[in-house]
C-alpha cells in the first residue's frame, strides 16, 4: 500500500511541475509581427521592443495601447550579442533613472523577464582612498534609483542592500507607491586581515553588512561613508562599496571583495563556466488600479476576459496582472489569449490512471471495465472490483474512527494550548526585562504609582484589536496607535515591529529613563506591557503633531507658528534638555534631538519625546564612549568622529533646531544646490551678511525684530561650534532664551507670554492623528556628500 501511495504522490508532483513549466513557457509569446528576443533575453508581451517604423514606436508593447510607459524595450544591436535596456521614455513623467554620485544612468540593462518579475543588472558605488586617506576617485558615495510612477517595485523578498568595506557606514532611505518612507542603517568594521578572511560567505558586520526593506518600494537612496577614510585598514582594504543585489546570488568573498587593488567589486556569479551579472529583482504590474477598478473601463483593461483569463491584484503595491484560467495556457494580454490545454494528448503523461477524455478547460477520467474509482492519478485511481470485500462498511467505520480521533485531538490541543499561552506570557515577561523593570520602577519615588503595568488584553481592547484606522504613525521602530483605556483616557500606544535584543534594550532604556523624569515639557510615560512577544509602551496622547510637521507643512505658504510661538517652543525645549542634563536624578543625554521628536499638544506646548536612544550618565562621568547613534543632519560631528558622547552633543542638535525655527527649512535636502544642501552650515556661514535675512521664514522676518533674530542666530552659532567644549550648556541656553522673552515682555507690556495659546491665536490646528508621524522623507536627511553634511573635513 505504501509503495503505491508514494508512487501516486511522486506522479502528482511531477505533473504539477510539468503544468507549471508549460504555463511559464506559454507566457513567453510576443505580439505578432514583433521581435521575440533581444540577444539572450526573451521579450514576452506586454513587453515589446521599440519599433522605429511605427508612429508611436511602441506598437510591440502594451504602452501604446494604454497610453502608459515602462514596458517598451530598447534593443541595442551594437553589442554582440545584442543587449536589452528599459526605454526611459521622452516625456516629463516617462522616465526612470539611476544616479551614482554625479553620474546619471538612463540605460538600465535587462537580464531576464518572467510572468511577474524583471531582473536588471545591478548598480554599485565605490570610494577608494590612498594610504593618507585622500580619495583616489571622484566622490561617488551615494546611489539613487527612482521607479516612481512606473510599473516596477523592488522585490523585498529577493533583494538586499549590501555595504562592503572594513571602515564603512551605510544608510538607506526608501519610499513606496503611497509616499511612505523607511530608513535603515548598518556598519561594517574589521579587527584585522585574518579576522576578515574568516568571515567568507558571511555578511553580518565584519567586512560586509546588509539591510532589508519593506515591500512596495519604488525609490531607493543609499549612502556609504568611511569615518576614518580607511586609514586604519588601508593595508588590506582601501575601498568601500554599496549596492543592491539578489541575495541568493551574492556571497561575500574577502579575498576578492576587500583585498584586491582599488576597484569595483566584480558583481557576477557562475552558471556553469559562464559569468552571469548579479541582478536586482523588480516586480511589475499593469497600471495603478486594482482589478475591480480597472475592469470598469473595458477599453483600457489589459486582461482579455473573453479569452479565459483572470485578473490578479499586485501584492507589492498598485496595479494588476493577468493570468490564464486553470486548464488553459497562452499569453492573456492579447488575442487569441488563453487556449484550452489538451491534457489527454500524451497518453504516457496524461493525468488519468484509466481512460482520459479532454473537455474545454478541463478533462475527465474513467476506469476500465472490471475496475472502479475516479481514474485520476492524483485521486483514488482504479482498483479491481471485489464484491466480497465490504468496502462501504470499512469506509464508514474508518470515517467514524477518524471523526472521533479529531474531536479528542482537538480537546487535547485546546487544553495544551491554553497552558502553553500562560507559560508564553510568563516567558515574554521575563524576556522583556519584566523583573528588572519592576525593580527599577520600585527604586524611584512614586515609580509604581506613576508607571502602570498594563495587560495585553487591556491594550488590545483599547485599540480595537490594533485597528488600522487608529494608526497614528509608522517608523523604523514599528507602529503607534491611538487608544482609549477603560477609564476613558486617550493614550498613544507604541507597538514594536519585531523582537530583537537591541529593541528590548531600547525598550528597557526608555522605560527606566522616563520613570525618573518629571518635567512638563517631556512626554509622559504612563506604563508598559510585558506579557506579549512585541514590546508595548503607553504614553500620554499629544494631539497636535510634531514641530517639524508645523514648520514644513504651510497653509497658503505661511507657517502656522508665529515668531513668539517659536521662541516659546525653543525655551520649553531648552528647559527640558537643561533639566535632563542637570536636574534629573541621574543625568540623561537624549542623543536624538530633532524637530520630529518635539511634539506639540493642543496648546502648542512642546513635549520632548523618543528616549529609545538616550543614555543615563553616571554622576562621576562627563562623557560616555558608545556606538554612534542619531539622525544625519542633527548628529554632533565631534561625537560621530570620536564616539565620545557628552551633553554637548544634545547642544549641537538643539542648534540645528534653532536654525529650523529661524528659517523653516529642512537641515538636509538633496534637491538644493550643492552649496545649500547642508542648510544649517549654509545659514551659519551667512551671519553678518544681508543674505541671512533673505533665508528667514516669512513669519520670522515679518514679526521678529532684527536684534532678536540676531541674538538667536548667534546663540545657534555657538551651539553649532565644531568643538563641544566651546558650546554653551543647555541650562545657559535656556537662561539666554528666557532672558530674551523677558525683554519682549518689557517691550510689549500687557501681553501674557506664558498663556498657552500665546503666539498661535490665528493658527490652523492639524487634525488629530499627527502624533509620531512617519519618518522624515528621504530628502530631509540624505545628501550627495556625507562629509559636507557632517561638517567633517574630507
Amino acid at each position: 500500500m505504501f509503495p503505491q501511495l508514494l508512487f501516486q504522490v511522486t506522479v502528482i508532483i511531477w505533473c504539477w511541475q510539468i503544468t507549471l513549466v508549460s504555463s511559464s513557457l506559454s507566457f513567453f509569446q510576443t505580439k505578432p509581427g514583433c521581435e521575440s528576443k533581444c540577444g539572450d533575453v526573451s521579450i514576452p508581451y506586454p513587453f515589446g521592443i521599440l519599433s522605429s517604423s511605427s508612429s508611436s514606436g511602441r506598437d510591440c508593447s502594451i504602452d501604446g495601447a494604454l497610453g502608459s510607459y515602462g514596458f517598451s524595450i530598447n534593443c541595442n544591436t551594437s553589442y554582440d550579442p545584442p543587449k536589452a535596456f528599459l526605454a526611459s521614455g521622452k516625456g516629463e513623467n516617462e522616465q526612470f533613472f539611476v544616479w551614482i554620485g554625479e553620474t546619471l544612468e538612463l540605460n538600465l540593462e535587462i537580464l531576464s523577464i518572467s510572468e511577474s518579475e524583471i531582473r536588471l543588472k545591478t548598480w554599485q558605488t565605490t570610494s577608494c582612498y590612498n594610504k593618507s586617506g585622500a580619495l583616489l576617485t571622484a566622490p561617488r558615495r551615494f546611489i539613487q534609483v527612482d521607479f516612481s510612477g512606473s510599473p516596477y517595485t523592488f522585490s523585498e523578498t529577493k533583494n538586499r542592500v549590501f555595504a562592503v568595506g572594513c571602515d564603512t557606514f551605510a544608510s538607506t532611505d526608501m519610499s513606496d507607491t503611497f509616499n511612505k518612507t523607511y530608513s535603515h542603517k548598518c556598519r561594517s568594521i574589521c579587527a584585522s586581515r585574518e579576522n576578515v578572511l574568516d568571515q567568507a560567505g558571511s555578511c553580518t558586520g565584519s567586512g560586509c553588512c546588509q539591510m532589508s526593506f519593506p515591500k512596495g518600494q519604488t525609490e531607493f537612496i543609499g549612502v556609504q561613508v568611511s569615518p576614518s577614510n580607511h586609514t586604519d585598514v588601508w593595508s588590506f582594504n582601501p575601498c568601500s562599496s554599496l549596492f543592491m543585489a539578489e541575495q541568493d546570488h551574492y556571497k561575500f568573498n574577502p579575498a576578492t571583495d576587500l583585498l584586491n587593488p582599488p576597484k569595483n567589486i566584480s558583481l557576477v556569479y557562475k552558471e556553469g563556466n559562464k559569468d552571469i551579472p548579479i541582478p536586482v529583482v523588480l516586480n511589475w504590474a499593469i497600471g495603478n488600479k486594482t482589478c475591480e477598478e480597472a475592469q470598469k473601463d473595458q477599453a483600457t483593461f489589459a486582461c482579455h476576459q473573453e479569452y479565459n483569463t483572470y485578473c490578479i491584484d499586485s501584492d507589492n503595491g498598485l496595479g494588476y496582472r493577468c493570468s490564464c484560467n486553470k486548464g488553459y495556457e497562452g499569453n492573456p494580454y492579447f488575442s487569441p489569449g488563453c487556449q484550452d490545454v489538451n491534457e489527454c494528448e500524451d497518453p504516457m503523461n496524461n493525468p488519468c490512471e484509466g481512460d482520459c477524455t479532454n473537455t474545454i478547460g478541463s478533462y475527465g477520467c474513467s476506469c476500465p471495465k472490471g475496475s472502479s474509482g475516479d481514474g485520476r492519478k492524483d485521486g483514488s485511481s482504479c482498483a479491481p472490483n471485489n464484491n466480497e470485500f465490504p468496502i462501504i462498511k470499512v469506509a464508514i467505520g474508518t470515517e467514524v474512527a477518524f471523526v472521533s480521533l479529531v474531536i479528542v485531538s482537538s480537546w487535547l490541543f485546546l487544553t495544551i494550548r491554553r497552558r502553553k499561552l500562560n507559560r508564553l506570557k510568563e516567558k515574554f515577561f521575563q524576556q522583556n526585562g519584566g523583573l528588572q523593570l519592576q525593580k527599577q520602577i520600585g527604586l524611584h519615588e512614586n515609580g509604581v504609582q506613576s508607571t502602570q503595568i498594563f495587560t495585553a488584553k487591556e491594550l488590545k481592547r483599547a485599540t480595537n484589536n490594533y485597528n488600522k484606522n487608529l494608526v497614528l504613525g509608522r517608523g523604523g521602530f514599528g507602529t503607534v496607535y491611538k487608544g482609549t483605556l477603560s477609564d476613558n483616557r486617550i493614550v498613544a500606544i507604541k507597538k514594536s515591529k519585531i523582537v530583537d535584543k537591541s529593541q528590548i534594550e531600547q525598550f528597557i532604556n526608555e522605560v527606566v529613563i522616563l520613570t525618573q523624569v518629571h518635567h512638563r515639557n517631556v512626554v509622559k510615560l504612563l506604563g508598559c506591557c510585558l506579557e506579549t512577544e512585541v514590546l508595548l509602551l503607553v504614553y500620554e496622547y499629544v494631539s497636535n503633531g510634531t514641530l517639524s510637521h508645523h514648520l514644513y507643512h504651510k497653509v497658503n505658504g505661511i507657517s502656522t507658528i508665529s515668531w513668539e510661538g517659536r521662541l516659546r517652543i525653543a525655551i520649553e525645549t531648552a528647559s527640558a534638555l537643561g533639566y535632563l542634563h542637570s536636574a534629573a536624578t541621574v543625568p540623561v543625554i537624549h542623543r536624538d534631538m530633532k524637530s520630529a521628536n518635539i511634539l506639540l499638544d493642543e496648546n502648542y506646548t512642546a513635549k520632548v519625546s523618543d528616549f529609545g536612544a538616550s543614555m543615563l550618565v553616571p554622576l562621576d562621568q562627563t562623557q560616555v564612549t558608545t556606538l554612534v547613534q542619531g539622525t544625519i543632519g542633527y548628529l554632533d560631528p565631534e561625537y560621530f568622529l570620536t564616539s565620545q558622547l557628552t551633553e554637548k552633543s544634545d547642544v549641537y542638535s538643539f542648534g540645528v533646531v534653532l536654525v529650523e525655527l529661524l528659517t523653516g527649512e529642512k537641515p538636509l535636502l538633496l534637491d538644493r544646490c550643492e552649496e545649500q544642501r547642508n542648510f544649517t552650515t549654509y545659514y551659519i556661514s551667512s551671519l553678518g551678511d544681508r543674505r541671512m535675512f533673505e533665508l528667514l521664514d516669512a513669519r520670522v522676518l515679518n514679526e521678529g525684530k532684527q536684534e532678536q533674530i540676531l541674538i538667536i542666530a548667534k546663540l545657534a552659532e555657538r551651539c553649532l561650534n565644531m568643538k563641544g567644549k566651546d558650546r554653551p550648556k543647555m541650562v545657559e541656553v535656556a537662561a539666554e532664551l528666557e532672558g530674551l522673552r523677558r525683554i519682549l515682555e518689557t517691550l510689549t507690556p500687557g501681553t501674557d507670554y506664558h498663556h498657552p495659546n500665546y503666539g498661535n491665536k490665528k493658527t490652523h490646528k492639524l487634525e488629530e492623528g499627527d502624533l509620531y508621524p512617519v519618518p522624515l522623507t528621504v530628502d530631509q536627511y540624505m545628501e550627495t556628500d556625507m562629509t559636507m553634511s557632517m561638517n567633517i573635513p574630507s
